[in-house]
């Protein structure tokens, strides 16, 4: 099975539990690493993970799919994503590819820039008007 999991927007431990349970037992996971910026390096999600990272840029993202999905089939791999998984198209690509290989997935979402924006208070929030007779 492929898992898209995101990792949300802050360091290593804002994965969800389900993410984390899902890394740990897939045969490979890899690291998205071009669609946004990680505020920790890989060497530390690593360590917390307790598993080997494969870096994927855009080129094995966009044109060597065949890589990440080889044996998704019969085994399960991760792809990590900061943010939430589908931040990027070349992500919902990527679903689309396995299905059309008869690879089997599941969407692990977390927090991105999409919700998080809420904290710079700009959100719209409903107003109380008095009414004076």
């Amino acid at each position: 099975m492929l898992y898209l999991i995101g990792l949300g927007l802050g360091d290593a431990k804002d994965i969800t539990v389900k993410g984390l349970e899902i890394v740990r037992r897939c045969s490979r996971v890899y690291l998205e690493a071009y669609t946004s910026i990680l505020t920790v390096g890989k060497e530390v999600l690593e360590e917390f993970y307790g598993r080997k990272l494969i870096l994927a840029d855009r080129e094995e993202v966009e044109q060597e799919a065949d890589n990440i999905l080889k044996d998704a089939d019969i085994c399960d791999v991760a792809f990590l994503v900061v943010g939430d998984p589908f931040g990027a198209t070349t992500h919902s690509d990527l679903i689309l590819r396995a299905t059309k290989l008869g690879i089997s997935y599941r969407v692990i979402h977390n927090a991105s820039i999409m919700n998080a924006v809420g904290c710079c208070g700009l959100q719209q929030s409903p107003r109380r008007h008095s009414v004076l007779a």
